[in-house]
């Protein structure tokens, strides 16, 4: 194009004056518009059938300022999305655009995105949602619906639908996108890190009635200039270097409770414009469980006020259950959507801790990114499998049943991972469960000091570091000691019967206290994700016996076995060398 194509500043003028008076008449007509409604989401639209779809690329351009414009397009249908996806749209009545999308404006998410205007690709507040409309045109064609409003481009853009005349531009609110069924369908829309998919679920209708909407002009792809990348450095339009484009491309790192393992991780692979979301600088206020290493990134981002309301409410509840889980996911939520609305769309890879991870994705806040997970815990569906086989196996048990997250938290958890590009975690079963994408990390091993002089007990001594309850192991525990002359040292409450431990030799003990006195630590759980107390044995020299549920099987000193009480017997009996201790009473297991 010429320079003397583009629009000047008065054209513009022009244009805005026309376009306001257009969407002033507009909206006096649909406010007298008794057909025209606002529908509600329906959470099983998922259970429906499929009736089409329509799969666009998100980026189609390589230059760094038409990137630029594009990850402002993907978080303005970000935004959109959240107001359409899930929608019910009843039998015969007017799907409109515009009435569930709304205005688009920087206050409700929006930024500057492209938009095609009078021969130009310029940036603009909500610019790029005609991909979304050319897709649900597209879609709408294909499932046989009827069209009540559509409107052509007057420009084709390379790779757009309007190549195929199966586009459909929209301009707040007077240029909208209309449409019906004769059946109930339902709109079904997301995006992964390269593509918008655009789903409708309902039963087929066999008719259609489609408006044609003819170009006056079509103008090859190829003479479409962008504000971006087009050269007219004088053009009031074009796009100016600055701060956020010289960053741009950055990776935002989304934690919460530490992990030196992760903190670690982080400060290998950042850079210097990357991003920091932290619950708070636990340097600074000595919260060794938020103790993040903030040195090197461009910004801080703290949830104060979020991370005192969790731990206020967690010092409420008790240390196990159904309510403190609820509590805490419900926390983890609050956190994640505070992260969320802080997170900048020119961050385009994200690193998520995993609690984060569902209700991002949920959110749709990973669409048009890719992104890596911190892997902390069993993948929900697993982890629940896990605690349904161990209840089965000890049915009396108290505490294995008490709690299973709702189905839509482990389906978007699930999802979110199948589409992770890394799964970063020094658990080694976890890692496991990802052979083609897993980072296993090493796992820092403390510095510690070994007791000048051992506590002596007249009786082999084993240290059970966790609470008793079911998911530790503690029933294949108590089965494979039975009859054995030997003390147990326990941390934490006894949260099964209270009687649990009768007729054993136990002792309530503190870690550092009981590693003084253990010669063994046992940890037989069918669930750990935090075995901090089993490095800290293996770094004192004592001998670990765990479960391969625990994840260290990489790590010295530590025996990682099948969590079956006969296994777990005879371990026990080759590290304190006690067979002659044995009970003439202890029956085979």
């Amino acid at each position: 194009m010429k320079k003397d194509d583009f629009p000047t500043r008065s054209q513009v003028l022009v244009f805005r004056a026309k376009a306001s008076l257009l969407q002033i008449k507009r909206g006096f007509e649909n406010y007298f518009d008794k057909n025209l409604k606002k529908f509600s989401v329906d959470q099983n639209f998922k259970e429906k059938p499929s009736l089409a779809e329509s799969i666009t690329p998100l980026w189609t351009e390589k230059e760094l300022e038409e990137q630029f414009l594009q990850a402002g397009k993907i978080q303005n249908l970000r935004q959109a999305i959240r107001k359409l996806n899930g929608l019910r749209v009843p039998a015969n009545q007017v799907f409109s655009f515009w009435q569930h999308v709304g205005k688009t404006t920087r206050r409700k998410g929006y930024e500057a995105g492209r938009e095609l205007r009078e021969g130009c690709i310029i940036p603009n507040i909500g610019g790029g949602l005609c991909q979304l409309s050319n897709a649900l045109y597209d879609t709408a064609l294909k499932a046989n619906f009827e069209i009540v409003e559509r409107h052509a481009h007057t420009q084709v853009v390379r790779g757009s639908l309007a190549e195929q005349n199966r586009d459909a531009t929209v301009f707040w609110n007077y240029v909208d996108l209309r449409f019906k069924s004769q059946n109930d369908f339902y709109l079904d829309i997301s995006m992964d890190s390269e593509n918008l998919t655009v789903r409708f679920r309902g039963e087929k209708q066999q008719n259609k009635s489609l408006i044609s909407i003819s170009r006056n002009k079509t103008i090859k792809p190829a003479e479409i200039g962008s504000c971006a990348t087009c050269g007219v450095s004088d053009c009031h339009l074009m796009v100016k270097p600055n701060e956020e484009l010289i960053n741009f491309g950055r990776t935002a790192f989304l934690v919460d409770e530490f992990s030196p393992e992760f903190d670690e991780y982080i400060q290998k692979n950042r850079c210097d414009k990357d991003v920091l979301f932290i619950p708070l600088d636990g340097n600074f206020f000595k919260k060794a469980n938020y103790a993040w290493t903030l040195k090197g990134f461009s910004k801080i981002n703290q949830s104060l006020l979020v991370t005192a309301i969790r731990s206020y409410k967690s010092r409420q509840l008790a240390t196990q259950g159904a309510s403190r889980q609820n509590n805490l996911l419900g926390m983890y939520e609050v956190l994640a959507l505070t992260y969320a609305k802080q997170l900048k769309y020119d961050a385009l890879h994200l690193v998520v801790q995993q609690n984060l991870l569902p209700f991002l994705w949920n959110n749709g806040d990973l669409g048009g990114r890719t992104f890596d997970v911190l892997m902390t815990a069993l993948p929900m569906r697993d982890l629940q499998k896990r605690l349904d086989f161990a209840r089965n196996s000890h049915p009396e048990s108290t505490t294995l049943g008490d709690f299973r997250a709702d189905e839509w938290l482990v389906e978007a958890e699930m999802k979110a991972l199948r589409y992770a590009r890394k799964i970063i975690t020094p658990h080694s079963e976890i890692a496991s469960l990802f052979p083609e994408k897993a980072v296993l990390l090493d796992w820092k091993i403390p510095t510690v000091q070994s007791p000048k002089s051992k506590v002596q007990d007249p009786k082999p001594t084993i240290l059970f570091p966790a609470s008793t309850v079911g998911r530790k192991g503690v029933y294949a525990l108590r089965e494979a000691i039975q009859g054995l002359d030997i003390k147990l040292l326990l941390l934490g409450s006894i949260i099964e019967k209270e009687d649990f431990w009768q007729g054993f030799d136990i002792e309530k003990t503190t870690l550092d206290e009981g590693l003084k006195k253990a010669d063994l630590v046992v940890l037989p759980a069918f669930v750990e994700h935090k075995p901090r107390p089993l490095l800290k044995a293996a770094a004192m020299g004592i001998p670990v016996i765990a479960s391969k549920a625990c994840g260290v099987e990489n790590v010295a000193g530590i025996k990682s076995i099948e969590f079956d009480a006969l296994t777990l017997r005879n371990e026990i009996l080759n590290n304190l060398k006690i067979n002659e201790r044995v009970s003439a009473k202890y029956e085979t297991v």
